[in-house]
Parts: C-alpha cells; structure tokens; sequence
C-alpha cells in the first residue's frame, strides 16, 4: 500500500515597495497578517469600553515622539492606494485616559494595547521619554488574559517593566 500526499503548491502574491522594489508574500501569510490585524482592533475596542466602564475618558492618542530631537510630533498617516483607505491613529500609546480626581486635578495615562504584552526595545525608550518629560503621570500596557473560555484586560504599568530592563 502507497500512501500518496497531497502536494501544495505555495502561492505567492507580488508587492511592490515605496522604494519600487518587488515584494513576494505567501499567501498563507497573508491570511494570517489580515487575521491578526483583526483581531488586534477588536482587542482594542475591548479596552477601550473596559476604561470607560471603569470611569476613565477615553481617546486615541494620534502623536508620536521623536526620541532623537526629542520632541512630540503628529503621527504619520497611512494611505493604501488600493482601497482608498486612510489609517489616521497610529500614534504611540494608542490611548490616552483622563480621570476626574477629588482635588479637581486630573490624572492624565497613556495605554498601548498589546495582546501579548510585550514592547519592543524602541518602545520602551518611548515610554522611559514619556515620563521623564511628565507627558503621561503612568503607561499602562493591557494585554490579553484567557481564563477558561472569558477574555480578560490585564494592566500592568510600564515603570516595573523598565525596571527589569537593562
């Protein structure tokens, strides 16, 4: 007896860079990245309704900093030419959050939404800049915990993970 395998031919989708170069993208990659991006937005509408289920005002943080003049600037918006769409909230935190305190003062944190938890080195400077310059009093970073069959936000605040940093 002959055990015959469905062979799969890989497919590959043809890009082209800003820069004019040619880009070769499995499909199947393709797939999964458009999966993810999903995934990742409806992630953010969780936090953002748990926020403001917990008292917070909630926006999108649409600023950037610039670590090496070191100064905030508005973050580059992202045209896809191919469906005509405009991604215009892509600053770093994704969210910024006030809150009323008692004095009248108010508590102003940014929140970067990632579902694993974990930031890249860059984004850690961006973070170590942010508060030493008193932009934001705290980061929060939420991730993404499962218990059972339930999907919960978990914040951790960015001081103990720099704190671990080297």
């Amino acid at each position: 007896m002959e055990l015959k395998s469905r062979e799969r031919e890989i497919e590959y989708k043809t890009n082209f860079n800003e820069d004019g170069s040619i880009n070769f993208i499995k499909k199947e990659d393709e797939k999964r990245g458009k999966k993810s991006k999903a995934q990742g937005g409806q992630f953010e509408l969780r936090v953002r309704k748990d926020l403001e289920e917990k008292g917070w005002i909630v926006d999108k943080w649409s600023n950037n900093v610039d670590i090496e003049d070191g100064k905030i600037v508005p973050c580059r918006r992202k045209f896809n030419p191919f469906n005509k769409a405009m991604t215009i909230g892509t600053g770093f935190p994704d969210f910024v959050a006030f809150q009323k305190r008692e004095n009248g003062d108010y508590k102003v944190i940014g929140v970067e939404v990632k579902m694993n938890g974990v930031l890249s080195r860059v984004e850690k400077e961006k973070c170590r800049w942010y508060l030493e310059n008193g932009v934001f009093s705290e980061i929060w970073i939420a991730r993404k915990m499962k218990e059972k069959n339930r999907v919960r936000v978990e914040y951790s605040d960015v001081r103990e993970i720099l704190g671990r940093a080297r």
